[in-house]
């Protein structure tokens, strides 16, 4: 019995690990793909016009 007690360890952290890049792939692009996008894109534009707006002459 003690292979069992030896191999069950890393048999859960296999499962685990499979789970955890599962939800990762499952999560990347579809509905939430288009989100994310939007979000970033609207940061940088406000990034962009606190950029531009600002009193800083660019030497």
């Amino acid at each position: 019995m003690d292979y069992v007690s030896a191999l069950l360890p890393p048999a859960v952290m296999a499962v685990f690990f499979i789970g955890v890049i599962r939800v990762i792939v499952k999560t990347q692009g579809g509905a939430n793909k288009a989100k994310e996008d939007a979000a970033v894109d609207a940061a940088l534009a406000r990034a962009e016009g606190a950029r531009q707006a600002s009193p800083h002459p660019e030497a």
